[in-house]
């Protein structure tokens, strides 16, 4: 038989920081001979033998309903401390006990809800209020789901799985998601990584913005992970925890998924009963809220099978020497250093200057209790219990990987840009100094590339040397690639008739060109406007953001060209929105024929007064009762709609005069001559004038 013993079995950071809380408090308990009561809010962890041997050292178990008479209990002189678990508690559980601490001297409040869940409360106080949905996959009625939600400040669910996601979103919740403006998630922390990732897929389906907070701790993660390799390549695993435990239930079935023999024991007395041939492969792994003594006695029993399971479970203890990369968890962090949990008796120590390349930056800004950290071992005193280490030394090394890796694979990066010099400028990648040439930052020749210096810049890795770790990158292929994937997609969606806000970026004699978003189209002068422009600074300014439509499109050629005007702005439109036959207006006398005076109605639109109509007696020429420039009032009396000719007459508002002799009458000219005089003049096809060439001739505005 051949055993493997998985490295991440038994208790976690958070719960192993809630068992030494307890610890210590018994301890002092003992050692003073003192009858402070020592109260956990809930068992402390899912494990009978743990729990009955706290018991028995004093150790008190209190439920929610208990908090009242603990409170009544302090205030008349009890010393009580009390401890919450690593799971959490509710919001307002945690408030009330917090002011009684702050209150009753006697009263002592240690919270070890573990750092993980902490993270996922703060997400959820963060992401809840006004217009906003919170959604939490967890069991709701888990200690750690149901402290979480009580930090919502506003509307939020908890589902279980993606089962009961799906149902609900059926059942009504993708219209409550529809009528909020924000969306977030987040996962228990034992949730299992495969059931948390199918869930996102459909909330993402439902709800494109959604929010996702991948708050899976990572310890959890770590373990399934390894559980699941472990399972792969056995015949049988047996998984050590509480059914009661989520987090051992769902190490359960992960293994079980794998492997076709899985054991859950929660004990010594259950592994006794498990018998496996003898040349099977055997793999074990531990739920967080396992205890190291109940791992050993199981170990013990199974070694009755096999005589080297002892051995080799000694030989999976963690050592610790000097060059080791190791792994651990942050414990504490101050300013000056930080202490790291590595899963052994041994704490790990980084000082500052092993930390970070910054002399300046704070430690307890960049790490948090909780972080995982990878550290080089410099030197390691088994006397002190500490272990020396490096955490720049390995940064070095894996952030360069992280640098060869992108330009193998064409990755884009994003860096700050720390220094210009000679020739270009410094970007700082995953901590790795990278040179930029000044041709490839997208500055302009001779301009200052100090204008780059605090800004954060996408870039490609374009060229490395292993031999001495350096590399070169380039801004401008980032921009380069993006401009094109821009007209790519452009070309891919444009169509005759979109519509568009675009920015005009230059003005010729022949139109204006508009930035489509990526894809500059071009506005002919006569697509400006209705009215003849001499140029189209008439109409548009560079930096003007305009509504123009797809006039018609040359894909083999880029080209695109656009339309400004509407019927809105057409004069003739306006005109008939305003006025009506036999309508009065003042009008502008705008130019004088033989035949009659032309009057603008609105711009763009003149009327003809005829020579007849201008005035109540017989004149031999219109200047000699009108000049260019009067103003006059008039009455509309015909409006042709289809030659767009309008007539109008001074005459029909003078009072009667005395009847004008029948010769005169017959000399007057009928407006449809008159009009007919004066032929306008049609308007002259357009031809689509290409960004590059300037037209030979402009043709005509309509009048």
């Amino acid at each position: 038989m051949t055993i493997r013993i998985a490295e991440k079995a038994g208790f976690c950071f958070g719960v192993r920081r809630a068992a030494d809380a307890l610890e210590a408090a018994l301890s002092e308990k003992e050692k003073s001979g003192s009858s402070r009561r020592i109260v956990t809010l809930g068992n402390l962890i899912h494990n009978d033998e743990y729990l009955k041997t706290v018991k028995a050292r004093g150790a008190e178990c209190a439920s929610r309903e208990d908090i009242p008479a603990l409170i009544r209990a302090a205030e008349s002189g009890e010393e009580i401390t009390l401890i919450i678990r690593a799971h959490g508690e509710k919001e307002e559980i945690v408030g009330e006990l917090g002011a009684v601490a702050e209150r009753v001297p006697n009263f002592t409040l240690l919270d070890c809800t573990c750092p993980y869940v902490e993270k996922v409360r703060a997400t959820a106080k963060e992401n809840s209020g006004k217009d906003k949905f919170f959604i939490l996959i967890g069991d709701p009625h888990h200690p750690e789901v149901e402290g979480i939600m009580s930090c919502l400040d506003g509307d939020g669910i908890a589902l279980r799985d993606s089962a009961e996601l799906e149902k609900w979103l059926a059942g009504g919740g993708e219209t409550a998601l529809s009528a909020v403006g924000e969306v977030s998630a987040a996962s228990q922390t034992t949730q299992l990584t495969d059931e948390w990732k199918k869930c996102q897929g459909i909330l993402k389906k439902v709800y494109t913005n959604v929010r996702i907070f991948d708050t899976i701790c990572k310890v959890t993660e770590e373990r399934q992970s390894e559980a699941e390799r472990l399972a792969e390549t056995s015949d049988a695993v047996i998984v050590i925890g509480s059914r009661e435990s989520s987090n051992s239930k769902k190490l359960f079935e992960v293994c079980r998924e794998k492997c076709g023999e899985v054991y859950f024991v929660g004990c010594a007395a259950d592994a006794a009963r498990i018998h496996l041939p003898e040349k099977s492969r055997v793999s074990v792994t531990a739920g967080a809220s396992t205890p190291e003594i109940v791992i050993q006695e199981v170990v013990r029993t199974m070694s009755e099978q096999t005589e080297n399971f002892a051995e080799l479970y000694e030989q999976t203890l963690k050592t610790i020497n000097s060059g080791d990369i190791v792994e651990g968890v942050v414990s504490n962090v101050t300013n000056t250093e930080i202490q790291l949990d590595l899963g052994t008796k041994t704490t790990g120590i980084i000082t500052h200057d092993k930390a970070t390349h910054d002399p300046q930056a704070k430690l307890t800004d960049l790490y948090h209790v909780g972080d995982s950290i990878k550290a080089k071992v410099i030197k390691v005193s088994d006397v002190e219990g500490i272990a020396m280490l490096d955490k720049n030394r390995v940064d070095s090394d894996l952030n360069w990987d992280k640098i060869v890796a992108a330009y193998e694979s064409g990755e884009i990066l994003e860096g700050k840009i720390r220094d210009a010099v000679k020739g270009g400028v410094i970007i700082e990648l995953f901590g790795v100094r990278v040179f930029i040439p000044a041709s490839l930052t997208g500055v302009p020749r001779d301009n200052d590339l100090e204008v780059l210096v605090g800004t954060t810049q996408r870039v490609k890795i374009i060229e490395i040397k292993t031999d001495r770790k350096k590399a070169y990158a380039s801004i401008r292929a980032v921009l380069r690639e993006e401009r094109r994937a821009k007209e790519d997609e452009f070309w891919a969606n444009i169509e005759e008739g979109q519509e568009f806000d675009g920015e005009v970026r230059s003005l010729t004699s022949y139109g204006a060109f508009v930035d489509l978003g990526g894809v500059d189209g071009m506005v002919h002068n006569s697509e400006l406007s209705w009215l003849r422009i001499k140029h189209p600074s008439e109409v548009v300014n560079v930096g003007d953001v305009i509504h123009v439509t797809v006039k018609a499109l040359d894909r083999e050629k880029k080209r695109v060209s656009l339309s400004y005007k509407t019927d809105g702005m057409n004069p003739w439109n306006q005109f008939t929105e305003k006025y009506a036959v036999g309508d009065e207006a003042d009008v502008r006398i705008v130019s004088i024929m033989p035949f009659g005076a032309f009057a603008e109605l609105v711009p763009g639109v003149d009327g003809l007064i005829h020579i007849s109509q201008i005035t109540d007696h017989k004149i031999a020429r219109p200047d000699e009762v009108v000049k260019v420039g009067d103003t006059v009032h008039v009455k509309i009396t015909a409006v042709d709609e289809n030659s767009h000719r309008i007539s109008l007459s001074i005459r029909a508002l003078m009072e009667p005069a005395e009847d004008i002799p029948e010769e005169e009458e017959a000399e007057e000219a009928p407006i449809e001559e008159a009009a007919a005089e004066e032929a306008p003049v049609e308007e002259a096809p357009v031809e689509e004038v290409p960004a590059e060439e300037a037209p030979a001739e402009e043709a005509p505005a309509e009048e």
